[in-house]
């Protein structure tokens, strides 16, 4: 089986995401399919794109268009042979910076429900396959919560230092993967809640 066509994402800059609507892009299973492989470096065809998600090509290739139109994702250069040419990330990372929550929080319920329901089933499964008892990674998966009460500042900074330490994982040159390699996935969660301040 080949290995799949990769680039070094982590120098890119990010796409940020303001517009509600843009973030109401995203909430689509198909969608999300495939910017989770695009955004790991992978360039895609419609068609493959379509196997990932499990739509026929034509279906798939109006929920790319859709994701191009608000900059998530773009054509890559034309193939040599003259066939398909392939998407990409249009960036490093994906980030949502909405300044209109009320207006976006249709797309954003729809996203987190999506992401962390992903989550989810990928660590159930991993928790629930048969178990090698030479396997190495049994001890890898690492599902942990805590309380931080923190200003705003700290929170962002936070967020900036959960971001750098990921990207120094992100591999440069991903072309040519070790044998070994899994892919981890990590879903980063910084979320204020409505507790009141702790009183003496």
């Amino acid at each position: 089986m080949s290995r799949p066509r990769l680039e070094p994402a982590a120098k890119r800059d990010p796409v940020v995401l303001t517009d509600p609507r843009a973030i109401k892009a995203l909430a689509h299973p198909a969608r999300l399919s495939a910017i989770d492989e695009l955004f790991n470096g992978r360039k895609l065809t419609a068609t493959e794109c379509a196997e990932i998600a499990g739509l026929s090509a034509s279906a798939m290739s109006y929920h790319l268009r859709a994701l191009e139109k608000w900059g998530i994702i773009r054509r890559s250069e034309s193939t040599e042979d003259g066939r398909e040419r392939p998407w990409e990330a249009a960036g490093g990372s994906l980030r949502l910076e909405s300044s209109e929550p009320r207006a976006s929080l249709t797309g954003e319920s729809v996203l987190i429900n999506r992401l962390f329901g992903r989550q989810r089933t990928e660590a159930l499964n991993w928790a629930g396959r048969d178990h090698d008892a030479g396997d190495d990674w049994n001890d890898v998966m690492t599902i942990a919560s805590r309380g931080c009460w923190l200003t705003i500042d700290e929170a962002r900074r936070l967020r900036t230092d959960l971001q750098e330490v990921l990207d120094r994982y992100q591999r440069q040159e991903p072309t040519d993967l070790p044998d070994e390699v899994k892919k981890i996935r990590v879903t980063i969660s910084l979320v204020p809640t409505l507790a009141d301040r702790l009183i003496g």
